[in-house]
């Protein structure tokens, strides 16, 4: 069973900074890629920062610059390095696997972690 287990949200002062990880677990085939989502009360879930095995890293036009992803391909985890917090960037983070399940199973699959509050405020 695949399983994404994050960590590292919690309460931060505007200007802070704050590190979100997130662990895959489980059997599966390869990793297409991983990112990270979030989701602001009232809105919907948005993409913050993807980055696939392939070596490409995209992000929302908001975080650039300020927000880092990484990854440690030999723990399968994902990181977010998030810094100059402000207080618009306070959500719930999600992380998101896509994933090749089996070797002879050509579609992807996507998992989802249950996420991580962030909040920004003084």
């Amino acid at each position: 069973q695949v399983q994404l287990m994050e960590s590292g949200g919690g309460l931060v002062q505007p200007g802070g900074s704050l590190r979100l990880s997130c662990a895959l677990s489980g059997t599966f085939f390869s990793i297409n890629a991983m990112g990270w989502y979030r989701q602001a009360p009232g809105k919907e879930r948005e993409l913050v920062a993807i980055s696939t095995s392939a070596g490409t890293t995209t992000y929302a036009d908001s975080v650039k610059g300020r927000f880092t992803i990484s990854r440690d391909n030999a723990k399968n985890t994902v990181y977010l390095e998030m810094n100059s917090l402000k207080p618009e960037d306070t959500a719930v983070y999600y992380c998101n696997a896509n994933i090749r399940p089996k070797e002879w199973i050509v579609a992807s699959m996507s998992y989802w972690g249950k996420g991580t509050l962030v909040t920004v405020s003084s």
